[in-house]
């Protein structure tokens, strides 16, 4: 993700999570940090998903993901998700982290698919629903 990419990734967070939508400054200010990695999925000129690692060896935090629903269902969120796993990886980070809304069956399903189990719950996180805590360990799950 370049700062070329911050309007139409703005674009879609406000559509995505109106309720929890990332200020435009929050965003730029996790572009300039050296401890992240963001990246965008785009179809023809459109930017259609995105997502943020957040690393500190040995733990790294998916910080963001986010796929434009015309694209639900094409792999859009499995590659984003690869990629933040394979930076992670390649950066040192064993353990992953992420919070998932707990009314978005979806995303859970997805981040399972990835080997990653659930670990806690933080009530009152989201605008209206909890957060599930979910944990990846390397080795220990699976990696489409």
């Amino acid at each position: 993700m370049t700062d070329a990419d911050v309007p139409a990734v703005m674009t879609l967070e406000r559509t995505l999570f109106p309720l929890d939508a990332w200020s435009e400054g929050m965003l730029r200010g996790e572009l300039a940090e050296p401890t992240r990695h963001y990246v965008v999925a785009a179809s023809g000129d459109a930017v259609v998903g995105y997502a943020g690692l957040r690393f500190v060896p040995p733990e790294g935090d998916v910080q963001t993901m986010a796929v434009s629903a015309q694209v639900w269902g094409r792999g859009v969120g499995g590659a984003l998700l690869t990629e933040l796993l394979d930076q992670a990886a390649r950066r040192g980070v064993t353990h992953m982290f992420l919070e998932v809304r707990s009314d978005n069956p979806r995303a859970q399903r997805l981040y399972e698919r990835f080997g990653f189990v659930q670990i806690g719950v933080r009530r009152g996180y989201y605008n209206g629903a909890d957060a599930l805590v979910m944990r990846r360990v390397a080795g220990e799950g699976s990696h489409e």
